[in-house]
């Protein structure tokens, strides 16, 4: 075994935590995602299922989202809060790169929490906001599901 001085042990630990705490916490410096994850480039027609919620606003509720030539062309509530909001607003129903917009702009306002996690074929699964950590209600949750391009 070989001894490693007192110092580089405290240096390597202190090394160590920070990179622990940028993982946990987040960095505010943190770089956007890998090169392959956001090379996924939305494409003009496809179909999802997004399930909305947290927080206090209008698009709460389940959808299944047909977006045609950039657009949302469909929206059908798959619960009652996403039926309220198709009869009600349907203009706040969003296409993927809406969604994603909302996240970048979570992160130029520089919020507590703008996450989102993304599935093999690089479109967005899931995308967590929250603008101010201790604020009450003005969270975001996106989860999408069932992602199908259409051929077009």
């Amino acid at each position: 075994m070989t001894a490693v001085p007192v110092s580089a042990r405290v240096v390597f630990r202190a090394a160590a935590a920070v990179g622990l705490v940028c993982a946990v916490a987040g960095c505010a410096d943190e770089p956007e995602p890998s090169a392959t994850v956001t090379s996924w480039r939305e494409p003009d027609s496809y179909t999802y299922t997004l399930r909305s919620s947290e927080g206090e606003r209008s698009l709460i509720g389940a959808f299944r989202i047909t977006v045609r030539d950039g657009a949302v062309v469909e929206a059908v509530g798959l619960d009652d809060s996403g039926r309220r909001v198709v009869d009600d607003v349907p203009d706040t129903v969003p296409t993927i790169g809406e969604l994603l917009g909302e996240w970048r702009q979570a992160r130029r306002d520089d919020a507590d929490k703008a996450e989102v996690e993304y599935a093999r074929d690089g479109h967005p699964e899931r995308i967590s906001l929250d603008w101010m950590e201790n604020a009450i209600d003005d969270e975001a949750l996106y989860v999408i599901s069932d992602f199908e391009p259409v051929d077009g």
